[in-house]
């Protein structure tokens, strides 16, 4: 993918690429719709990402192009820019806006950004390109910004500039990810812990749905609105900031303030994931994968019945894997609405698995699913200068 892309460099810039950075995906093992929520989240990195290939120039142009994408954009340097349309490069663009707004300098630049992670799967390419850039113009211009405060602008980006009601996980674990290790994430404070992730005798399988969804017109925003109107009528009886400063017992206790069956559901499913994702930390650390993954099925269920932001896509991948003998735990990873699951499949059943798993998909859904194993990964970084 490298080589492809400082070639194909060359071809559109006619120079070669001073710098060559590399960040990643993410799959959150646990710990759906509470980023926002001021939850405990549990992503890692994956091996899948977004390059981006950049130079300076003279001309005081921004010159942002893709492999993935035909449009391409040339902007003269300015202070700050606005979102054009649905473009994939508003993402950089307002990276690059909300830098110089801070207050730090850059040049002309020259970008080329390619990948190999599935866009609109849930896997988050949005905050993978924003997150290269980022840091990109970090390093090339020592900015000297730290790693969480440049996950914090780009989720300012996706939330003022692109206009997704979003939390902060995806730019954290992109930025901050470790080889074989998960986040356990206080999206709330940025407290975090690493998790070793020691899968044994198992692997990560990631499954594309080959749904694409787009966050900004699917419900995404609308459970951001129903949870702050649960959390609003809780107020008036707990003295909490956030729906996931309720304990079960707590939650359980004083449910009927809310007042309306719909967002009773999406705090019932808020308050208890993230109690999942606490059960999920102690069962990694004591390498007890059959309990993680019994987690992971009752998040699925929870997301399904009480959040309702899976699909019938989503839902027939993680019914087979309950059937699957060799399947401990799946859910959907991700906002939902289409894009990926995640299994924990016997590593010597793999194969065996995508093969019935796709057969199955094709049968009730009426066209593919994309199967493949997944490592963690570091976060973002740069691989040439």
């Amino acid at each position: 993918m490298k080589h492809d892309l400082l070639k194909e460099y060359r071809n559109r810039f006619h120079k070669e690429a001073e710098h060559l950075f590399f960040c990643p995906g993410r799959v959150n093992l646990i710990g759906e719709h509470i980023d926002y929520n001021g939850g405990k989240v549990m992503p890692c990195a994956i091996n899948l990402g977004t390059y981006l290939a950049i130079s300076r120039n003279t001309e005081k142009l921004l010159r942002m192009q893709s492999i993935d994408f035909p449009e391409g954009a040339g902007l003269h340097l300015q202070e700050s820019y606005t979102r054009s349309g649905k473009a994939w490069y508003n993402y950089p663009l307002g990276v690059i806006s909300y830098l110089q707004e801070e207050g730090h300098a850059v040049s002309g630049l020259d970008l080329l950004f390619g990948g190999n992670l599935p866009l609109s799967s849930g896997l988050s390419s949005s905050a993978s390109i924003e997150i290269v850039t980022g840091f990109a113009l970090n390093e090339i211009f020592r900015m000297k910004i730290p790693k969480p405060d440049l996950a914090l602008l780009c989720k300012k980006v996706e939330n003022e500039f692109i206009g997704v009601n979003s939390g902060i996980m995806d730019q954290f674990a992109v930025a901050m990810g470790k080889e074989g290790h998960a986040i356990l994430l206080d999206c709330d404070t940025l407290e975090h812990e690493y998790l070793p992730v020691q899968l044994q005798e198992y692997v990560l399988v990631i499954i594309n749905t080959n749904k694409p969804r787009n966050l900004i017109e699917s419900a995404y925003n609308e459970r951001f609105m129903e949870c702050g109107k649960a959390l609003k009528a809780l107020k008036t009886v707990l003295p909490v900031q956030n729906l996931c400063d309720i304990a079960p017992d707590e939650f359980l206790l004083h449910r009927h303030v809310i007042n309306d069956p719909v967002l009773e559901k999406r705090a019932l499913h808020v308050v208890f994931e993230n109690d999942r994702v606490k059960q999920a930390a102690k069962a990694l650390k004591t390498n007890d994968l059959v309990a993680f993954g019994k987690l992971m099925y009752a998040s699925h269920q929870s997301l399904e019945e009480l959040y309702e932001v899976s699909g019938d896509e989503l839902d027939t991948i993680v019914h087979f894997c309950k059937t699957y003998e060799g399947c401990i735990g799946a859910r959907m990873t991700g906002a939902g609405f289409g894009g990926c699951a995640i299994a924990l499949v016997k590593r010597d059943k793999a194969d065996d698995f995508a093969a019935k798993c796709s057969a199955h998909y094709m049968e009730e859904i009426g066209y593919a699913c994309d199967v493949f194993a997944a490592s963690v990964c570091d976060g973002v970084k740069e691989v040439i200068s």
